[in-house]
């Protein structure tokens, strides 16, 4: 897969299909409009390509809002190599680049990247103030010689496969069904770094993950998870939350490794979010809490198994 970041230096060799989106989440959704678009690239012997932005348009044009993120630029570029998509173009996202029109957008496509299909969601725009509609596009294509193709939504059975409704499941702790939109486990990054080892006092070491602050963080509470490091992949119990029974402090995100023994320090480190397992308490005292933390690890190996 070959990665373009300067789109007027862009040179796609050949036509190409294409899409264009923020793509925060890579959900089933997304799954389905880029399957698609590289099922018919290769029919008509054609580059796929996807354009994405970084940082997510949202973070600029919102950012007192909610400006996390459910999948880092990292993963997004692997995970499209590993769909088998053949051009992904990864654009600075400015309030400059906002205010490009639909028509001047679809024009610097056709001439920088060859573009003679585009592929959008249902409730796709773009352009200065989401004047690109679907409808908008289409008349557009007519004059400037590009086809679009339209992919409606995708549900889980209730409502359509969304980022911001897998946002609002990761935040209310309800990885279990997030995982069902997204067609694999919500994930976090970071690197390990050093404690209190209260944890390794306790009888239960855990390894403390410095999170990327825009990372979508589940609730406070406890999990079943898997825990990815250079030596493999390991079950695991993961506590995000601010430790109240030792007096509440910042937020943290600790994991403790199953049938693990090592140093972790200073190891980049990705866990899975597989279930819930409970909410943050406050126990009396740290006997009641290793008596909990036990039948936590009890239960995450029957959800892991």
């Amino acid at each position: 897969m070959r990665i373009i970041r300067d789109l007027h230096r862009a040179n796609a060799g050949r036509e190409t299909v294409l899409t264009i989106g923020a793509f925060d989440g890579l959900h089933l959704g997304h799954q389905e409009l880029v399957r698609k678009l590289i099922l018919r690239a290769r029919q008509m012997d054609r580059i796929s390509a996807v354009l994405t932005f970084d940082p997510l348009p949202r973070a600029v044009l919102d950012p007192e809002g909610n400006t996390t993120c459910l999948t880092t630029l990292e993963d997004k570029i692997r995970l499209f190599d590993e769909w088998g998509l053949d051009l992904l173009v990864i654009l600075p996202f400015t309030r400059e680049l906002a205010n490009t029109s639909a028509q001047e957008f679809a024009r610097k496509l056709r001439e920088h990247l060859q573009m003679v299909e585009l592929w959008v969601g249902w409730n796709f725009a773009l352009g200065r103030g989401r004047s690109g509609n679907v409808s908008a596009l289409q008349r557009i294509g007519k004059v400037m010689g590009f086809q679009v193709h339209v992919v409606g939504p995708v549900s889980d059975g209730q409502v359509p496969i969304s980022s911001t409704e897998i946002r609002n499941l990761i935040a209310a702790g309800r990885v279990r069904e997030a995982a069902e939109m997204l067609g694999r486990y919500h994930q976090l990054n970071g690197l390990v770094v050093t404690g209190d080892d209260r944890g390794k006092k306790l009888g239960f070491p855990t390894a403390n993950l410095d999170v990327r602050e825009q990372c979508a963080i589940p609730a406070a509470g406890v999990y079943a998870a898997y825990a990815s490091i250079s030596s493999g992949r390991y079950s695991a119990v993961v506590n995000i939350g601010f430790r109240p029974t030792f007096g509440a402090g910042e937020r943290t995100v600790e994991a403790h490794l199953l049938d693990f023994g090592g140093d972790l320090y200073g190891q980049e480190m990705v866990v899975e979010f597989v279930e819930r397992l409970r909410g943050e308490r406050r126990f009396p005292h740290a006997v009641a809490l290793c008596a909990q933390i036990e039948k936590d690890i009890t239960r995450a190996r029957e959800i892991l198994q």
